[in-house]
């Protein structure tokens, strides 16, 4: 069984910062792809910024610039650092990896982190 347990979070104003951490746990040989989306009220879960386990990174149009993406592959944990935060941004965000557990290759999912965007 793996796990991803998002922390990090919380209500911030308009123009402040969030940094969400994302841990892997449970029984799984390696970690390929993480990734962090985010699914506002009423919309679609869209992907916020992905990394590759070397460590190549992408960025949705939404949020270039504004974030950052990072891991520490000795911790299986996967970072987003966002600056510049709007009211737009407020939604629950996902982390996703891509695990090799169980022989085969699987998509995990965490539970979600609320961020809330004060104007």
């Amino acid at each position: 069984q793996v796990q991803l347990v998002e922390s990090g979070g919380g209500l911030v104003q308009a123009g402040g910062s969030l940094r969400l951490s994302c841990a892997a746990s449970g029984t799984f040989f390696a970690i390929n792809d993480m990734r962090w989306f985010r699914q506002a009220p009423g919309k679609q879960r869209d992907l916020v910024a992905s990394i590759t386990s070397g460590g190549v990174t992408t960025y949705a149009d939404s949020m270039k610039g504004r974030c950052t993406i990072s891991r520490d592959n000795a911790k299986n944990t996967v970072y987003l650092q966002s600056n510049s935060l709007k009211p737009e941004d407020t939604a629950v965000y996902y982390c996703n990896a891509r695990v090799f557990a169980g022989a085969t290759w699987r998509e995990v999912w965490g539970q979600g982190t609320l961020v809330t965007v004060s104007s």
